[in-house]
């Protein structure tokens, strides 16, 4: 019932967002009590936390794990993590919209919690990309940081245009920003 709730309240958090949604509103839609919802979570913003939480964590294992691929290149493993975001936004579209539009609404003791987790994803990319431009594989005339929220940016904002079953894959996708991205850097 946990995970159901969970989802549910995805849904609801993305289509009508945080402050609109009530605990009511997540219970009546599930035909379940209260006293059930405050069985699995103390509150709505617990409830937020570990959605944000959840979110974060399984993206930060997949940019570890394509980091540690030692076969690959680092213009390699930066076409593999900007997939993997598109490929998630694609599958999970709800929790992404939710990840990023309802950070605001996290109370400042998450927030304490979630934003190193962020900034490891975002600093996992800018050590990618400034270990290019030492091997010689960017340019060297680019600031890293500024690089690095571009390719988020393009990457995490796609959850408002893009659907897994549009008319481009999350590979043609990933392939146009890579397109993009690398035209900028390469030497």
């Amino acid at each position: 019932m946990k995970e159901q709730m969970t989802e549910k309240a995805i849904e609801l958090f993305a289509r009508k967002g945080f402050k609109e949604t009530s605990i009511q509103d997540i219970v009546d839609s599930l035909g379940v009590t209260k006293g059930t919802f405050y069985y699995y979570f103390t509150s709505k913003d617990s409830l937020l936390m570990e959605i944000h939480t959840a979110y974060i964590e399984k993206l930060l294992i997949q940019q570890e794990q394509l980091l540690e691929d030692r076969s690959k290149s680092v213009q390699e493993k930066l076409y593999s993590i900007v997939y993997s975001l598109i490929q998630d936004i694609g599958e999970h579209g709800q929790s992404a919209r939710v990840f990023i539009r309802e950070m605001r609404n996290l109370n400042d003791n998450d927030l304490e919690k979630v934003i190193p987790l962020r900034d490891k994803f975002r600093e996992n990319i800018e050590e990618l990309i400034q270990e290019g431009v030492e091997y010689g594989e960017f340019r060297d005339d680019l600031s890293v940081d500024i690089v690095t929220f571009g390719i988020l940016g393009m990457a995490n904002w796609s959850y408002l245009w893009y659907q897994m079953n549009g008319r481009m894959t999350e590979e043609e996708v990933t392939k146009v920003f890579m397109e993009m991205i690398l035209n900028g850097l390469k030497k």
